[in-house]
């Protein structure tokens, strides 16, 4: 099969950390990752409930590139094993024909675990020995999992557990939008929002487009206000497309909160500001920014994977606001007090707002440097989500 693979190799990822300070997407000159047109396949497990998979198409998102670019944090190393092959927003065709998207956090079902409860999602669960432990090698998901392999391949295996069929009307460049909006889902309703609340959104890649989405869609009731901090026009117009009040470059986000909040300036801090700010960068400057701009007593939800960031913390303290983390995806409760999970309320949802239209553009797999470069620079392309077809293999 054909695969992109990235190995144990601590000095061309740390070449590939300073490659990526100086350009973006410079990283994958020097990053662990190689094409092989003739790897060996995963094995399917031998317990129950395994499929081999058939990828049609796989996204690029943004913790891809931080892997690639020599970013992402120590904290992961315990949960991963090499060598792995990312890619985790996927559609793909089962061995027995279905067509389906991949909840790719490999819970407690697909290690052989006991359920935490009855019905849970893999994404559930209030210990996580089961990421390393059961039959599988260490692996957080389908991505960064040796035993599984991932979607910039041809081929993987996934356990039905993981698997959401997806319905005949929906088109695979909607399809492999359902992961991303799926964590935009988990974010909106993690983030507690009110009716008469403030929200503001820091970033416009593609984490930040599906949480304003789903902040205008799932949301009940919708929030009062939802503004966005973008740093391209093109960020701006799908901003306002998805259901954004207000979508502004980045340098004018604390002036618009603090109008609509009525708030003075004291210092860098606004007196006041928005109920919810949810980050979907994850950077040190974003989180810093996120303190100046929410109220006291508000809260931040951290959904861009931050690695390591060095900041005072004392305006934390001080304002007493919550720090929420928010990572991927799993049972949700709704308004009505009735249950569901992100995947299930993201599948319709892609099809809904047609997201296919964020699909900006398509790589076979051999080009994997072209596509990173391009993911890496989406912004200022003009451009959202870069996707791996596999449709002509």
């Amino acid at each position: 099969m054909e695969a992109l693979l990235f190995s144990r190799k601590p000095t061309r990822y740390a070449a590939a950390a300073v490659a990526s300070k100086l350009q973006k997407g410079a990283g994958i000159t020097w990053a662990p990752l190689h094409f092989d047109e003739n790897t060996e396949p995963p094995s399917l497990p031998k317990q129950d409930g395994w499929q081999r998979l058939y990828p049609r198409l796989s996204g690029i998102c943004g913790s891809d590139l931080a892997t690639i670019d020599g970013r992402s944090s120590l904290y992961f190393e315990d949960f991963v094993s090499f060598p792995f092959t990312p890619g985790h927003e996927i559609v793909a065709d089962t061995s027995d024909g279905r067509r389906v998207v991949v909840e790719s956090v490999l819970g407690h079902a697909a290690r052989g675990y006991e359920m935490p409860h009855p019905d849970a999602a893999p994404g559930d669960g209030h210990d996580y020995r089961h990421l390393v432990g059961g039959h599988l090698k260490p692996g957080l998901q389908t991505g960064s999992c040796a035993s599984t392999g991932g979607g910039w391949a041809t081929e993987l295996v996934a356990h039905e557990s993981q698997l959401h069929e997806v319905p005949a009307e929906i088109t695979d460049e909607q399809a492999v939008m359902v992961e991303p909006l799926a964590c935009g889902v988990h974010a909106a309703l993690k983030s507690n929002v009110g009716p008469e609340d403030t929200v503001v959104v820091i970033g416009a890649g593609t984490m930040g487009l599906t949480t304003v989405a789903a902040l205008r869609h799932v949301v009940e009731p919708e929030p009062k206000h939802i503004f966005v901090g973008c740093r391209y026009p093109t960020q701006q117009a799908f901003s306002t497309k998805l259901g954004a009040d207000m979508a502004v470059n980045s340098t004018e986000l604390k002036r618009a909160v603090r109008r609509t909040s009525g708030s003075f300036m004291i210092g860098r801090y606004l007196s006041g500001g928005a109920d919810v700010v949810i980050d979907t960068v994850g950077s040190e400057s974003s989180l810093a920014e996120a303190m100046t701009i929410c109220r006291p007593r508000g809260r931040i939800v951290l959904l861009g994977m931050p690695s390591t960031v060095t900041m005072t913390l004392t305006g934390l303290w001080h304002r007493e606001i919550e720090l929420v983390g928010c990572y991927a995806y799993g049972t949700e409760t709704l308004p009505n007090n009735t249950h569901t999970t992100s995947f299930e309320i993201a599948i319709p949802l892609a099809k809904k707002l047609q997201l296919d239209h964020l699909v900006t553009a398509l790589y076979p797999l051999h080009r994997y440097k072209d596509a990173i470069r391009h993911a890496a620079e989406a912004g200022q392309r003009g451009a959202v989500k870069i996707v791996f077809d596999m449709r002509a293999n």
